[in-house]
């Protein structure tokens, strides 16, 4: 008798575990074959084609240890020349302590905040934080439309966006028109923003080029070339309208800081000295037109070096704002399912296999 009731058991059982088996096997069937009538992407294929495993958590604690030890770098550099200054003349040192307090704040403290405090875009997500995400998404759209028609309406010759997508895109604003804004947005970031940020890159590559060649402190070279840098990602979020996510930005500043580096040792070395030795017997042969050919051979190629480093920052940005902005506008003609109604079906499931599989009547002591 006891024995008939353990095979009754262990039949129980294993109706129940066939159950739970084919409810899962239906569930990811129809995670692979779920498709809309329009045969847009669902969610899953989102998931599987886009979304990379991410440490929200860590990447936000790394960048703010990036951006902390940038403003050390910047802090060190005013400490030494305030320093330096001082040593020659106390009341000058004081007054170089001011100024490099107001310098710190213009210079790092305002960039860094204004990159920090735009938003951006959620794209990595999966099927429970999808629907969350393109309603955030959404919003945001809306802000960077009116933002970019409030500058041009608000700043003359500002010529960073084509005149005709801002007047759709103002009345897309009017009206609310989701599509027509994200139609005029995509406009303009593929054409007049991305003329107008390789603008912005080239100016500001000029800039960390120039100062560096005129410069021969490396301190000064590492507090520039930081600055510029720092200047030019805030110009190219304020033209995009949102920054990067948090994973990306400490890919950018962990560049900058690269940067400020390798500034710092270009300072050091003396790469003239070596050149100005191969350029003939004349140059041997007159001591001040080597050191001036030393000089200018040094300041020309730590130049070039800074400036094409901030030029690989610049691109960078454009790239990563670039891509997360293509995603968000893939994830919005997504398909994402509502949890609650997927636990309800699945609940169906349930019990429906349950009642096929019912074990009969009085099989199972209670």
């Amino acid at each position: 008798m006891k024995r008939n009731k353990r095979k009754e058991i262990a039949a129980a059982d294993a109706a129940t575990a066939d159950v739970s088996l084919r409810a899962h096997a239906v569930r990811q069937s129809k995670k692979k074959e779920k498709k809309p009538q329009d045969g847009a992407m669902n969610i899953y294929e989102y998931e599987e084609k886009y979304v990379k495993r991410e440490n929200v958590k860590g990447a936000t604690i790394v960048l703010r240890l990036l951006v902390a030890l940038i403003g050390v770098f910047f802090a060190c550099c005013f400490f030494f020349v305030s320093k330096s200054i001082w040593e020659m003349n106390e009341y000058a040192g004081y007054a170089a302590a001011g100024v490099s307090v107001v310098l710190f704040i213009c210079v790092y403290i305002v960039p860094v905040v204004k990159i920090l405090k735009s938003d951006y875009f959620i794209t990595n997500v999966n099927y429970k934080t999808a629907a969350a995400a393109k309603r955030k998404n959404k919003r945001l759209r809306m802000q960077i439309a009116q933002k970019i028609v409030d500058v041009c309406a608000n700043v003359a010759g500002v010529g960073w966006y084509d005149s005709l997508s801002v007047e759709r895109l103002e009345q897309g604003v009017k009206k609310r028109d989701d599509a027509v804004i994200k139609e005029q947005l995509t406009a303009l970031y593929e054409g007049s923003v991305k003329r107008s940020a390789r603008d912005i890159i080239f100016k500001c590559s000029m800039k960390s080029a120039m100062y560096s060649a005129l410069s021969q402190d490396s301190k000064i070279d590492t507090m520039l070339v930081a600055a510029v840098n720092l200047q030019m990602i805030k110009d190219i979020v304020f033209l995009y309208g949102f920054r990067p996510s948090d994973s990306k930005l400490v890919k950018i500043f962990g560049a900058v800081v690269r940067n400020a580096l390798v500034a710092y040792g270009l300072g050091g070395l003396k790469i003239g000295n070596g050149i100005a030795r191969t350029v003939g017997d004349a140059a041997k042969g007159i001591p001040f037109l080597g050191s001036v050919i030393s000089v200018l051979v040094d300041s020309s190629v730590q130049g070039l070096a800074n400036g094409t480093l901030s030029a690989i920052i610049g691109y960078q940005t454009i790239k990563y704002l670039s891509r997360e902005y293509k995603l968000q506008n893939i994830l919005d003609g997504v398909e994402v399912g509502e949890t609650e109604e997927e636990l309800a079906e699945t609940c169906a499931e349930i019990e429906t296999e349950l009642r096929k599989n019912k074990p009969k009547k009085g099989a199972i002591p209670v």
